[in-house]
């Protein structure tokens, strides 16, 4: 009986190679647990971790577009990661929660490729973009004079652009390198979305090859541009024993926001790629770890530690109270009804 097996699976793989056993056409995730308990409980939390991160995302992108003392090309950026960390944090969480609160586990092979493709698009991204803060970083730090002619607005927005593009192009890579492959199933992934190294063990040809392009153009891409940042960080921390007290410590908090968030994304990131093609049971909880968390806390990280951002963020919301209050009062001395606001 196990020989007849091993033989039916041989032959099915070898036929799929010339293109006469039909394609995997849809993916079932296990998800990060099947207890439908626990899935009502994570469904709830991952609800609010999403509404956490939308809010706080965007009331920083709102804070920078609306308040004319953040006009410096740091926000600029910030304002970016911000949008970035919405869009990837949209790739992932959404699906998520769906399938935790309608229990259903089952994603199509084309819209499980979408999902590969945004999410290492918005995440490469961000990757690019956080090695374009460090730049800013130095350049304010340690050209102060020449700051603002080396970080005008032509070149922020030409670095912005650049770092799309290399999300783009990494992503493609990525998809490039698995999409036509022969995938003859099972099709069954003990993840909670389309990933690389779990999509390898649905297709029926050797790995091995693949799997080092995989982390080649993944990991390698992590590992070199967290060595660039650690080191950039280093020169400019090791430049602050030239400023005064005052100047370093508000340097400190400006790099101590970016360094943060560095070592948050790529720990995550280098242990999910630097490695051979194998998953583990680990990797569920890193992937929430940096496609959930993350975004979550990018915006109390730099916002508890940013006294400008803080202070024009408290500016915008008296502001707004104050303007929701004088349509109140007008409203009612012209004897209009006033409904409360949502």
């Amino acid at each position: 009986m196990g020989i007849t097996v091993l033989v039916t699976i041989n032959i099915k793989c070898d036929t799929l190679n010339y293109g006469t056993v039909e394609h995997v056409t849809y993916v079932i995730l296990l998800g990060l647990t099947q207890n439908p308990k626990e899935q009502r409980v994570l469904f709830a939390m991952f609800l609010l971790f999403y509404i956490l991160t939308m809010v706080g995302n965007m009331l920083i992108v709102l804070t920078v577009v609306v308040s004319k003392t953040l006009d410096s090309p740091v926000y600029f950026f910030l304002a970016s990661l911000s949008l970035m960390d919405v869009l990837y944090s949209s790739s992932i969480s959404p699906r998520l929660i769906s399938d935790l609160f309608f229990e259903e586990n089952t994603i199509s092979f084309k819209s499980c490729m979408t999902q590969l493709f945004t999410e290492h698009f918005f995440g490469g991204s961000e990757i690019f973009l956080l090695l374009v803060m460090a730049y800013d970083c130095y350049a304010a730090i340690c050209k102060p004079l020449h700051y603002l002619v080396i970080m005008r607005q032509r070149v922020c927005v030409m670095l912005f652009v650049a770092s799309w593009v290399g999300g783009f192009l990494q992503s493609v890579r990525q998809l490039s390198t698995i999409y036509g492959l022969p995938f003859c199933g099972p099709n069954v992934i003990d993840h909670f979305m389309c990933d690389m190294y779990p999509l390898l063990k649905l297709i029926c040809t050797d790995t091995y090859v693949i799997g080092i392009l995989v982390a080649a153009n993944g990991g390698l891409i992590c590992t070199i541009v967290f060595l660039l940042l650690l080191i950039s960080y280093g020169v400019i921390l090791h430049s602050l024993k030239n400023f005064s007290q005052e100047e370093r410590w508000k340097a400190l908090q400006t790099c101590g926001s970016h360094i943060t968030v560095v070592v948050f994304f790529f720990v995550a990131c280098i242990f999910m790629y630097v490695r051979p093609a194998e998953t583990f049971p680990i990797d569920k909880s890193l992937s929430v770890f940096y496609t959930v968390i993350t975004p979550m806390l990018n915006p109390l990280i730099y916002t508890l530690r940013n006294s400008e951002m803080t202070s024009a963020m408290k500016k915008l919301w008296r502001k707004k109270v104050i303007s929701t209050n004088k349509v109140q009062i007008y409203s009612f001395a012209r004897g209009y009804p006033v409904f409360p606001t949502q």
